[in-house]
């Protein structure tokens, strides 16, 4: 007989869902190890060669905790939108970046070894593979950030259905309803400027170097004297800046306004300094090398290999 007890067991060692454990028990009548043997080859063998396969479709999902103290964001992926849609998919991408907010874990690897939110008798590897058997797809979870502040407040923006997530920390000495507006302003400001730097103070010499250089030699070919092309190359680092750095930018909801003209104005409202502390900006698939299939030869394989 093939107990509740059993099946719990061989999917605790496992980590493949409780049908498919019940099932390959029954064909090894109750044993275990060969019952693991099966499931190696008809799930987490079939999980490992996905493994190889490009995921570069998915979701990034954040969570924000009831007091906006605490917030994280994750990159899940797969391979196709379809399954990025799949309900299961995405309540594991919410999962996961709860789990993230609360995590210890200084790296991926560690972080999806922890025991896993919605089930601690297994891991967030194991909730994966199991997920992987059961849609057919390569998956993993790519990346996080979290952040935890005592004063001020952690909010997020998702755009695109997932597409798009972006994780800001706000600072300011007096708590107001005002700081999680300015963050969710900011998070927007960051989805759609696409800034490189928060300030200028974060903006490497070696960057500069490089910019002051292309600037010159475009000056330089602009027929400009060489005596007023030291003026034009850091006037061009200004722009630069206004481009490139959060605070500098010009607001995206009032072009009157830069986000630090924004600050300003928000702070003399609470009558304290907001500071914008920290940002992540995490786009699906982003600096993921997908791989072009040719449709009518993957059909021609499909059929050569039918025969």
């Amino acid at each position: 007989m093939i107990t509740a007890q059993l099946v719990k067991e061989l999917r605790d060692k496992t980590g493949v869902a409780m049908m498919a454990c019940k099932k390959a028990l029954t064909e090894t009548n109750g044993d275990i190890e060969k019952a693991i043997e099966v499931l190696r080859e008809k799930g987490l063998a079939a999980a490992s060669k996905k493994a190889g396969r490009t995921a570069a479709e998915g979701i990034v999902e954040t969570y924000i905790s009831e007091d906006n103290k605490i917030g994280a964001i994750v990159e899940v992926n797969c391979e196709t939108d379809f399954v990025a849609a799949n309900e299961e998919f995405t309540t594991f991408a919410k999962n996961v970046a709860k789990q993230a907010a609360y995590t210890n874990a200084a790296n991926v690897d560690d972080f999806v070894n922890e025991k896993y939110i919605a089930d601690e008798n297994i891991s967030i590897k194991a909730a994966l593979i199991s997920i992987i058997s059961k849609l057919g797809e390569n998956m993993t979870v790519r990346r996080f950030v979290k952040y935890t502040t005592q004063n001020g407040v952690v909010q997020s923006y998702i755009h695109g259905g997932g597409r798009i997530g972006v994780l800001v920390e706000v600072a300011c000495e007096k708590q107001s309803d005002v700081l999680l507006e300015v963050a969710k302003d900011a998070a927007m400001q960051v989805a759609a400027a696409n800034p490189l730097f928060l300030n200028k103070n974060q903006v490497n010499t070696e960057t500069l170097d490089k910019e002051r250089e292309i600037y010159k030699v475009q000056a330089l070919n602009e027929g400009k004297p060489e005596k007023i092309v030291e003026r034009m190359v850091e006037g061009r680092i200004q722009k630069y800046y206004k481009e490139n750095c959060l605070i500098e930018q010009v607001w995206i909801k009032n072009a009157d306004y830069t986000i630090k003209k924004y600050l300003d104005e928000k702070s003399k409202e609470v009558g304290s300094p907001i500071t914008i502390v920290n940002y992540a900006k995490f786009e699906k698939g982003e600096g993921i090398e997908k791989k072009e299939e040719n449709f009518a030869e993957e059909v021609q394989k499909q059929m050569q290999q039918g025969k």
